[in-house]
């Protein structure tokens, strides 16, 4: 991603999904509570518990309620040292920080709030991968964290020699996830956003973008059936869906009638999802009002 791309990514973090559906050094403390007994229980007896705060995660993301997002990720701690569950469990804490700091965009959080859960979401997926090197899902979050981190930064400090840090370091995680995962369709959602912005001369492009959108949109929906462990990834297509309704909106030659029609498959898929519930359809709709005065 060029310097460009990365700052001008900050001009769609507001509206982009707080999925969905828009950092820095590992955090040292992680805070884990003193229960030993679910620290160190069988997975069958802990999966029950952590599927449903898995369930209560994604449903927090999607309704935009940060205090349930942060919450839910402190829930998670104790079951953070379970030996088969662990990298699991770390995924979807960095998940619950990651989305929460995205959601916090749309609620014009403080940037150093923002950052902090950021910081802390790029921890936990790190720590995911260092239980399970080959976690290409927690790769693709830590990919996420660092270009959203960039954003924000860009919106607050403004730091040239920072955003140049972030910068390498958006390359080199660009690099471990899509060689841990190439063919993920969360890989293409997180991607889409900075190629948006960046010229299609060095490689990217509005038109680059939205091909990724529905590369992973034909992924998603060609493995759907698949899917059987809650707690593995298996989210993306409402998200990828919100992301083509974002691009057709806001590409340099809008196409309205394509941009509801994705918007409203996403609404079909989470009918309560705020930010696209309350916001970019809102946008959408008036946007085509004012194309027919």
């Amino acid at each position: 991603m060029s310097a460009t791309g990365l700052q001008k990514h900050t001009e769609i973090v507001n509206r982009s999904a707080p999925t969905a559906t828009v950092v820095i050094t590992l955090v040292a403390a992680l805070g884990l509570s003193g229960r030993p007994a679910q620290q160190t229980a069988p997975a069958d007896n802990a999966r029950g518990p952590v599927r449903a705060i898995v369930t209560k995660i994604q449903r927090a993301d999607y309704e935009g309620d940060r205090a349930a997002l942060k919450r839910l990720h402190d829930e998670l701690a104790s079951f953070a040292e379970n030996k088969e569950l662990g990298s699991r469990v770390q995924y979807w804490r960095g998940f619950a920080l990651w989305r929460r700091a995205m959601n916090g965009f749309n609620d014009n959080v403080e940037p150093a709030d923002l950052q902090a859960d950021l910081k802390q979401a790029l921890g936990e997926f790190d720590d995911a991968v260092r239980k399970d090197p080959g976690f290409g899902d927690a790769k693709i979050g830590a990919l996420s964290c660092v270009s959203l981190t960039g954003a924000s930064v860009r919106m607050s400090t403004k730091d040239p020699a920072r955003m140049q840090e972030l910068l390498a370091q958006w390359r080199q995680r660009r690099k471990d996830a899509e060689t841990a995962a190439p063919e993920n369709p969360r890989l293409f959602w997180v991607l889409g956003p900075d190629m948006f912005y960046i010229p299609p001369e060095r490689g990217g492009g509005q038109a680059k973008a939205i091909e990724m959108y529905e590369k992973g949109l034909e992924l998603i929906r060609k493995h759907r059936s698949t899917a059987s462990d809650l707690l593995e990834p298996s989210w993306g297509e409402p998200e990828l869906l919100m992301n083509l309704a974002y691009s057709s909106l806001s590409k340099s030659e809008p196409n309205l009638d394509a941009a509801e029609q994705y918007g409203r498959s996403a609404l079909e898929l989470v009918p309560y999802w705020h930010y696209l519930r309350d916001i970019l359809m809102p946008r959408i709709r008036e946007a085509k009002a004012e194309q027919q005065r």
